[in-house]
């Protein structure tokens, strides 16, 4: 969720629906961010995120969850319905309708980000919410939370899942990628959890055996 929540962030931006899925799948996600939330269902979206908002407050912040929620007012439910972020009756475009409830929530895009840091703003929030999940015991190991994450959330597999990325980025590069995201764009979505920062402070520290 946190994901899809920076993905309607950088919609409100000004990012095309096609061109971040385009980016997404550049990055390694098997399926592009919007087509995702088509395929699983925006009502099914829009509900999940309005109950994990109203108890994850302090951590949900970034899109705003109420286009989802004008969307499917509007009866645009994704491919189940035959219109969600894109059409799918004929040739599958862009849906216009979409693109004018996204247009009613836009807001400044942030500038001077490269297309890597584009990609990272959804990879960083899922591998910070992974590590959380580990620090607060929901996890019982970082393979279990990198095999979930890959098969069961559309992590991008050639990352080897969040913890195995974290090793491979290093934890003090990604605190250093996340400070420059909260200074730019949001404090809050962009806050690592303790395991990420003590992992940072200490290089020898990995999730994973070398």
């Amino acid at each position: 969720m946190p994901t899809l929540q920076e993905a309607l962030c950088l919609l409100q931006e000004g990012i095309e629906p096609k061109e971040l899925d385009k980016r997404s799948k550049q990055f390694g996600f098997p399926v592009g961010c919007i087509t995702l939330t088509d395929e699983v269902g925006i009502d099914v979206a829009a509900h999940i995120a309005e109950h994990l908002g109203q108890v994850f407050s302090d951590r949900m912040h970034g899109g705003d969850f109420k286009l989802l929620q004008e969307m499917v007012e509007r009866g645009y439910l994704g491919r189940k319905s035959k219109k969600g972020f894109f059409k799918y009756a004929g040739k599958r475009e862009v849906n216009e309708g979409a693109l004018e409830i996204i247009k009613k929530y836009s807001k400044a895009p942030v500038t001077g980000l490269t297309d890597h840091e584009v990609a990272m703003r959804l990879v960083s929030r899922m591998a910070n919410e992974a590590l959380l999940c580990l620090e607060e015991g929901i996890l019982r190991n970082p393979v279990d939370g990198d095999i979930g994450a890959v098969f069961g959330l559309g992590f991008p597999p050639p990352h080897g899942g969040p913890f195995r990325m974290v090793d491979t980025y290093g934890a003090d590069n990604l605190v250093k990628l996340m400070e420059k995201f909260q200074s730019q764009i949001g404090e809050h979505q962009f806050q690592p959890c303790q395991l990420l920062l003590d992992h940072a402070k200490d290089p020898s520290k990995r999730f994973h055996p070398k």
